[in-house]
């Protein structure tokens, strides 16, 4: 099994599609794209089975990383302004992009640039060892949408012990 996409609940679709294309750098598959509460169609039909009856619609964008993992924007016609972090509720609570360190900085910046906000420093796993490089940092995006940047792979930064 790999990974697919994620979907994503934003406050407003023009700014999401923006910051997730500039700041981001993911590539739009289909742009904003108007779905409605309706029958008669099978992805309207679906949309009532995922989401249930009075839905009253939504804008969906897809975007994909460079490495083909797909991103579904959702703007919900009835929804909150901002995602509120909650840790203590279950579910998913952010996601994570992977890019070299020495293009943190500058992708912080259009963060920044684009309305999103960084959360902490720039972490380091293994700040005792200088063969290990692995760095962290977490992000939101402009609706309260955590993310993460990863400087090496899943794999890489966990297979090693660390405290």
């Amino acid at each position: 099994m790999k990974m697919n996409h994620v979907g994503i609940m934003v406050g407003d679709m023009d700014k999401a599609v923006e910051f997730y294309t500039k700041a981001l750098g993911l590539r739009i598959v289909m742009n904003n794209t108007k779905v409605i509460e309706e029958r008669e169609s099978a992805i309207g039909r679906m949309c009532i089975a995922v989401f249930g009856e009075g839905f009253k619609g939504f804008n969906i964008a897809h975007l994909v990383t460079s490495d083909g993992i797909g991103v579904e924007l959702f703007e919900m016609k009835e929804r909150d302004e901002r995602h509120e972090v909650d840790f203590s509720r279950l579910g998913i609570f952010h996601f994570c992009l992977q890019l070299p360190k020495e293009q943190f900085e500058s992708a912080i910046k259009r963060v920044e640039e684009f309305g999103g906000k960084v959360r902490m420093d720039i972490h380091r796993y293994h700040p005792e060892d200088d063969s290990k490089q692995a760095q962290m940092v977490y992000l939101e995006d402009p609706f309260g949408n955590l993310f993460e940047f990863y400087s090496h792979s899943y794999e890489d930064t966990y297979a090693s012990d660390y405290e």
